[in-house]
C-alpha cells in the first residue's frame, strides 16, 4: 500500500514566480485544494530549512473546528524545491511533527514554464496520529486542485 501521492502539472510561469508563491505563507490559503487552510499566522517568507510557520486551519471533523498547524520547513532551494512537515507547537515552542510532508519540486521547462511535482507523503505518520487521521485525508483531486490554484497565482505573479 502506497503512502505517497504524487501529482504533476506544467505551469505557464517561470520557476522563480512559482517558488515565490509557495514561499509566501500568505498564499497558502489560496493554493489549498481542500478549503481547510486559512490565514498565515507567521506571514514571513520561507527562507531556510528549519524555519517554523503557523497557519490557521478549519475542518468540520476537527474537534475544535478552528485550529492551527505549525509547519517546519524541510527542504528549500530557491526556484527548485520547497517542502514542509506539519505538526503542532509544544509548550517549549518546538514542533511536534505528525510524520507527513508536503514537497514541491520545480523544473524549468522554458523561461516562462515550470514543471511542478507535488508530493504528499505520510510514510512516517506516527501510530498516534493515525488513530485520529485516516491517510490520505482527502482525495487525490485536491492535490490537482492545489496545483491548478498554484498555477493561476504564479501566472499573476509573473505578470506583475
Amino acid at each position: 500500500m502506497t503512502e505517497i501521492l504524487i501529482v504533476t502539472t506544467t505551469v505557464d510561469a517561470p520557476a522563480s514566480a512559482v517558488f515565490g508563491v509557495l514561499a509566501d505563507p500568505n498564499n497558502h490559503q489560496h493554493i489549498d485544494g481542500t478549503g481547510w487552510v486559512r490565514d498565515a499566522l507567521d506571514p514571513q517568507p520561507l527562507s531556510a530549512v528549519g524555519q517554523v510557520f503557523r497557519i490557521a486551519m478549519y475542518h468540520d471533523m476537527h474537534p475544535d473546528k478552528d485550529y492551527e498547524m505549525a509547519n517546519q520547513v524541510t527542504a528549500l532551494e530557491p526556484d527548485r524545491v520547497i517542502g514542509w512537515a506539519p505538526g503542532g507547537l509544544t509548550e517549549d515552542g518546538s514542533v511536534d511533527l505528525g510524520g507527513w510532508t508536503w514537497r514541491y519540486d520545480l523544473e524549468p521547462v522554458r523561461a516562462d514554464q515550470t514543471r511542478v511535482v507535488l508530493t504528499y507523503d505520510w510514510t512516517n505518520a506516527t501510530a498516534a496520529v493515525r488513530e485520529n487521521i485516516v491517510f490520505p485525508p482527502f482525495p487525490e483531486s485536491h492535490l490537482h486542485n492545489s496545483l491548478a490554484n498554484l498555477g493561476k497565482l504564479a501566472q499573476v505573479t509573473s505578470r506583475t
